[in-house]
């Protein structure tokens, strides 16, 4: 039997593995049984911690809920930060995952602020398929022209500014658009409605997932986008689904930081060698 948790980030929810004393077999196709709401745990994204090094503290893996692995969750990343700032005593934690290197510190009152560095806004390093102003550029869907932005937070997304995000065709659009050949790794797509210059009210429609309460990396690259476009000051509140992240995209030093809660609300075992 392998221990595992069961963590969320306003409802952005993970089963958690910790391989970094014994090794565990875990592939794409054991994260999809485990991620299935009906037959296995149930989660968004399945999260591997694996050892850490000299330069960082551990290393996480992620795979999405159809079985193919994420470059970034930073909700995922926010919660393995709070189990290790807990179980150190610390405050300040690196953790190194595919989509680069990100440090963590304890912000006080059970949150956990995340620095993941600057945003990726080439049009090669999101990637989209051409050369486009991934600030604002046109996206051919069906036919119906849609005025989007794109941002890499280390995984791919693509924004689109809506007049009200609780009535965005989210499940409609959203697998349209994760698919289309113009994003050649597919992309996250957030559905962004600017409340005033202090506050965002978004949904999002996760790569390999499907609609979720809340994305960490969205919520960055949301917040990098409305700034872009001269929308919202420097340091916003989006409001999610599952709850409210704060971002701050730095000026001194091009950095984006998000703050926000984890939970835990079990933990359990699994027989992973019959999945």
């Amino acid at each position: 039997m392998t221990a595992f948790l069961k963590m969320h980030g306003l409802g952005n929810d993970f089963v958690v593995f910790d391989a970094r004393e014994h090794a565990i077999d875990l592939n794409g196709a054991k994260a999809k049984a485990i991620a299935d709401r009906h037959f296995g745990v149930g989660c968004d994204t399945v999260v591997l911690i694996r050892p850490g090094g000299a330069e960082v503290d551990a290393g996480i893996q992620f795979y999405n809920a159809d079985g193919s692995e994420a470059e970034s969750c930073f909700n995922a990343t926010r919660c393995v930060a709070r189990l290790l700032l807990d179980e150190r005593g610390l405050t300040r934690v690196k953790l190194s995952t595919k989509g680069g290197l990100l440090v963590c510190s304890d912000a006080g009152k059970g949150l956990v602020t995340l620095d993941m560095g600057p945003p990726r806004l080439d049009w090669h390093q999101v990637p989209v398929a051409s050369e486009v102003d991934t600030a604002n550029f046109s996206l051919d869907v069906g036919g119906t022209p849609l005025s989007a932005s794109a941002v890499s937070m280390g995984n791919p997304h693509c924004v689109l500014f809506v007049p009200d995000a609780g009535q965005a065709p989210v499940a409609q659009l959203g697998p349209k658009i994760e698919t289309l050949p113009f994003f050649p790794n597919r992309t996250n797509v957030e559905f962004a409605q600017v409340l005033d210059k202090g506050r965002i009210r978004m949904r999002v429609w996760e790569r390999g997932v499907g609609i979720t309460l809340a994305c960490g990396t969205g919520a960055c690259a949301t917040a990098v986008a409305a700034i872009r476009r001269g929308l919202t000051d420097r340091k916003v509140e989006l409001v999610l689904d599952g709850g409210s992240l704060i971002i701050e995209w730095r000026e001194a030093d091009d950095h984006v930081l998000m703050t926000g809660a984890t939970a835990m609300p079990f933990r359990g075992r699994l027989e992973l060698d019959k999945l």
